[in-house]
C-alpha cells in the first residue's frame, strides 16, 4: 500500500487595507521629513520611523514611498528656492562695491542652503536606509543622489528663477575681484564649487561645475588676460612683464587650489600662458632697451633665466629664444671678425702687432664663449638643445673668419712660449683647455696642424717653450680631440728633438776622441737632424744661403760623424731654422748675442765691413728677399739695434744701407734678438699655405677612397661621397666636387672603374 505525499498549507493571514496602511505610515515620515527640513530632527524618534519606512518597503510600498518622498524634497526646495534664495538675488542696477558685496552675500545663502539641505537629506537617508538598499532592483538612483539631482534641478537650474546666472555671476564677479587686486570670501566660492563639482549633469554626465560654471569661467578668464596682455605690454619693459606674468601664474594656480576644482588647473594655466606669454613672444625679444638682447649683453642672469622658464611654458616659446640668442651670437661673432680684419689691414703683417690681432681675437671669441657659457649654466638649466644651438653659432662665425686656424695656433703658441708674463703653467693649462673648445669648432683642423706644425717648430728649435711638459701636455689634448693620426708628425719632432740631444752628445765624443785636434772645427756647433716628413720644410725648395767658412767647416765634420753612423741617408742643412750666439763688441762693452742663422751670417760680414747696402748683403749671402728683410729688420729695427739702416722708420728700402752700431749699449751681457714675433701670414702667404694644405688633402682623400673601395669593392657614386665625407670630417669637410675628382684621378691609374651595369657605380681594380 503506498502513501500519497501531500502538502500542508500556512493558514492565511487576515488582509488589511494596504492603502490605509501606507497612508498612515506616509503621513508620519513626511511629517518627519517637513520636520527634518525645520531643523527640529532631535524631537523625531528615529526608530519609530525607521520602522515604519521598514513596514512600508517590505509591504511592497518601496517604489512608491520612494516617489512620494521625491515630491515632498521638491516642494520644499521650490519654497526655499523661493522665499530664501531669489530675496538674495544681487541687484543689477547698484553700485559696483554694493553689487560685490551682495554678490559675496548671495553666496553665502547659497552656502548655507545646501550645507541645512545636504545635512537633512543625510538623516532622511537614515531614516529611509532600508528602502535606500533596495532601490537598485527598481533601477532608481539612491535616496542621497535624488536629492541632489532635485537640488539641482528645483534650485540652481530652476526653471522659475534665474538662480544659475545669479550664482554664476557672483563667483565670477568675486574673482574678478581678487584679480583686481581685493579680498574676498573665499570660502564662499569654495563652497559653491564643492556643491557644483557634487552636482551632475544629466545628459553629459559631466559635473554641474564643468558644464555650468568652468565654460563660463574660461570664457570670462580669456577676456581679462587679452585685456591684461594689452595693458602689460604698454605699461612695462621685458623684465618686469615677466615678473607679473609670473606673478598672475602663481596667483592662479594658489586660487584655483584654494576655491576651485583642480580639474581647472591645466585649462586656467594654459589660457595664462597663450595670453600673456605665447601671444606675447617676439614682442617681449624685441623690447627696446629691455629685451633678450639688452638682456644679454648686460649679463642679465636673472632676468634671461626667467625668460627660459617662462618660454618653456609654451609650443615654440624656447626655439624662439634659441633662435634668437643664435643669431645675436652670430652678431657678436661678425662684429669680432670685422674689427679684426680691420686691425689687420691697418697693420703691415710683418708688424709684431699683427699677432697681437691674432691674440686679440682669440681672447675675444672666448671671453664670448665664456659669456654663453654662464648663461647656458645660469639661466638656460644646462639645455643640451641650446648649447647645440649654441655651438653651432660659434662654430659658424669662427669658420667664416679664414684665419681662424691661424689664431687659435698663434694664441696657442703665445701661451707655450718661455717666458709668458704672469701666468703660471697651471694658469697657462687653463688657457689652453679653453682654447681645445674653439678648436673643436674648426672644419679645416688640417690647416690648425699645418700652422701648429710651424709654431711648434719655432718653439722647440729656438728654445721657446714654458717647458716641455706644457709642450706635451697640449699635444695629449689635441690628440683626445682628433686621434694619434692627427698627432703622429708633431709627436715625431718632439722624438726629434731627443734623439738630436742624445746624437750631440755623441758628436761632441767623436771630435774629443776621434779626429786630429788640428781639425776639430773653432765654431761650437749643435746640431738638430729633423725627419723631413715631421717637420714643415720643403726640401725641393730649401732656403739658400751662403755660409761663412767658420761654419761650413763645422757643418762639414757634423756630416762626417753623421754618415759614419747613417749610411744611405742625405742631409740637408735647414739655415732658416737655426740659431746661433755672437759675441759682438762694442765701444763701452760687450754682448752675448742670441740671433736667427740668417742673422749671424749677417752680423759676420760685419768683422770685414763697416757699411752694407742691401744689395751687398743680399749678392753675399744668397739669402731671400723675404726672409732678408725679415732679418735686416730684427737687427736694425726692433729694440737693439745692433746694426744702423740709412733710412728712417721700419720698412726696409731697396736702396738702404746698413752699419754696424758701434754705440750700442744695453745693461744686459746676454741679450736674445728674434726674429719679428709670431705674426699673421700675407695673403700671399695664407695662399700658399692653403695650395699646399689642398695638395695634402688631394693625397687624403684618394686614400680615403681607396681604403674604402679595398673593403666594399663596389660602391654607388653618392654611398662613396658620403663615406669619404664621414672618414675626413675628423680633419677637413671635403666637397663633393673634391672627392668627385679625385675619383676620375684613381680611375685614370686605374684604381677604379666604373661599373658597366651602372655607370655611377665603381668597381675597385686590385
Amino acid at each position: 500500500m503506498s502513501l500519497k505525499k501531500g502538502k500542508i498549507r500556512p493558514v492565511k493571514r487576515m488582509t488589511v487595507d494596504n492603502t490605509q496602511e501606507y497612508d498612515e505610515g506616509f503621513d508620519i515620515l513626511s511629517s518627519a521629513i517637513t520636520v527634518i527640513f525645520q531643523k527640529q530632527a532631535r524631537e523625531l524618534s528615529y526608530e519609530l520611523l525607521y520602522r515604519t519606512a521598514y513596514k512600508l518597503t517590505i509591504r511592497q510600498f518601496g517604489e512608491r514611498l520612494y516617489h512620494d518622498v521625491e515630491k515632498v524634497i521638491a516642494q520644499y526646495l521650490e519654497s526655499t528656492a523661493e522665499k530664501t534664495i531669489v530675496p538674495a538675488f544681487i541687484n543689477s542696477s547698484s553700485e559696483s562695491s554694493s553689487t560685490a558685496d551682495a554678490g559675496a552675500l548671495f553666496l553665502q545663502t547659497i552656502k548655507r542652503v545646501w550645507d541645512d539641505f545636504t545635512t537633512a537629506i543625510d538623516l532622511i537617508l537614515q531614516v529611509l536606509y532600508y528602502l535606500n538598499e533596495r532601490l537598485p532592483k527598481y533601477n532608481l538612483p539612491s535616496v542621497y543622489d535624488m536629492g541632489l539631482n532635485l537640488f539641482r534641478d528645483k534650485v540652481i537650474r530652476s526653471e522659475k528663477y534665474p538662480i544659475q546666472k545669479q550664482l554664476i555671476s557672483a563667483m565670477l564677479t568675486q574673482i574678478q575681484l581678487e584679480r583686481n587686486g581685493d579680498v574676498i570670501d573665499r570660502s564662499a566660492i569654495q563652497s559653491a564649487v564643492a556643491m557644483l563639482v557634487e552636482l551632475t549633469d544629466p545628459l553629459t554626465g559631466n559635473t554641474v561645475y564643468a558644464v555650468d560654471f568652468e565654460a563660463e569661467y574660461l570664457e570670462t578668464s580669456t577676456s581679462f588676460y587679452q585685456i591684461e596682455s594689452q595693458k602689460l605690454v604698454s605699461s612695462y619693459d621685458a623684465p618686469e612683464f615677466m615678473r607679473k606674468v609670473e606673478k598672475r601664474l602663481e596667483e592662479e594656480y594658489e586660487r584655483t587650489i584654494h576655491c576651485l576644482s583642480m580639474t581647472t588647473e591645466v585649462k586656467i594655466r594654459t589660457i595664462v600662458e597663450t595670453q600673456l606669454i605665447a601671444n606675447n613672444i617676439k614682442t617681449l625679444m624685441e623690447m627696446k632697451n629691455s629685451g633678450l638682447e639688452s638682456m644679454l649683453t648686460a649679463d642679465k642672469y636673472g632676468d634671461l633665466s626667467r625668460m627660459y622658464s617662462l618660454f618653456a611654458r609654451v609650443p615654440a616659446g624656447l626655439s624662439e629664444m634659441k633662435s634668437n640668442i643664435s643669431k645675436y651670437i652670430l652678431t657678436m661673432g661678425a662684429g669680432i671678425n670685422q674689427h679684426i680684419n680691420t686691425d689687420l689691414k691697418s697693420k703691415p703683417t710683418a708688424e709684431k702687432g699683427s699677432g697681437n690681432v691674432a691674440i686679440c681675437w682669440v681672447l675675444e671669441v672666448l671671453t664670448l664663449q665664456e659669456k654663453f657659457d654662464k648663461i647656458l649654466d645660469l639661466a638656460a638649466a644646462k639645455d643640451k638643445s641650446f648649447q647645440t644651438a649654441f655651438n653651432e653659432a660659434f662654430e659658424k662665425f669662427i669658420n667664416d673668419n679664414q684665419k681662424s686656424a691661424e689664431f687659435i695656433s698663434l694664441f696657442i703658441d703665445e701661451n707655450l712660449k718661455k717666458g709668458l708674463k704672469g701666468k703660471s703653467e697651471d694658469e697657462v693649462d687653463d688657457v689652453l683647455d679653453k682654447t681645445i673648445t674653439l678648436f673643436r669648432f674648426l672644419q679645416d683642423k688640417d690647416v690648425f696642424e699645418r700652422y701648429y706644425k710651424q709654431h711648434l717648430a719655432k718653439r722647440l728649435l729656438f728654445n721657446r717653450s714654458v717647458s716641455d711638459d706644457a709642450e706635451r701636455g697640449m699635444l695629449s689634448k689635441l690628440k683626445r680631440e682628433c686621434g694619434y693620426q692627427f698627432t703622429n708628425k708633431l709627436e715625431g719632432m718632439f722624438n726629434d728633438m731627443k734623439l738630436s740631444t742624445e746624437m750631440n752628445g755623441y758628436f761632441k765624443d767623436y771630435l774629443e776622441k776621434s779626429i786630429p785636434s788640428q781639425e776639430i772645427p773653432t765654431l761650437d756647433v749643435s746640431v738638430t737632424v729633423l725627419t723631413s716628413t715631421f717637420w714643415p720644410m720643403n726640401l725641393s725648395a730649401s732656403p739658400k744661403c751662403i755660409m761663412p767658412d767658420i761654419v761650413l767647416q763645422a757643418c762639414k765634420a757634423f756630416e762626417h760623424f753623421y754618415f759614419d753612423r747613417h749610411n744611405g741617408r742625405r742631409l740637408t742643412w735647414q739655415p732658416q731654422m737655426g740659431s746661433g750666439d755672437v759675441r759682438a763688441h762694442f765701444k763701452s762693452s760687450k754682448h752675448l748675442l742670441n740671433v736667427s742663422t740668417y742673422a749671424m751670417v749677417i752680423l759676420l760680414l760685419f768683422n770685414k765691413e763697416d757699411t752694407m747696402s742691401w744689395d751687398d748683403i743680399k749678392n753675399v749671402t744668397q739669402i731671400a728677399d723675404q726672409d732678408l728683410k725679415r732679418t735686416l729688420q730684427s737687427l736694425a729695427c726692433a729694440k737693439f739695434k745692433i746694426l744702423t739702416k740709412s733710412s728712417k722708420g721700419r720698412d726696409i728700402l731697396p736702396d738702404d744701407t746698413f752699419s754696424f752700431n758701434k754705440d750700442f749699449t744695453s745693461n744686459m751681457t746676454r741679450i736674445k734678438i728674434q726674429a719679428l714675433a709670431s705674426k699673421v701670414e700675407s695673403d700671399g702667404e695664407r695662399k700658399n699655405t692653403q695650395d699646399k694644405v689642398d695638395e695634402e688633402r688631394k693625397h687624403q682623400i684618394e686614400a680615403s677612397i681607396v681604403r674604402i673601395m679595398k673593403d666594399r669593392k663596389l660602391m654607388e657614386h653618392n654611398l662613396l661621397i658620403a663615406e669619404v665625407t664621414k672618414q675626413l670630417s675628423s680633419r677637413f669637410m671635403p666637397s663633393p666636387v673634391m672627392i668627385k675628382k679625385r675619383i676620375e684621378a684613381l680611375i685614370d691609374r686605374e684604381y677604379l672603374e666604373r661599373s658597366t651595369d651602372d655607370r655611377r657605380s665603381y668597381h675597385y681594380l686590385a
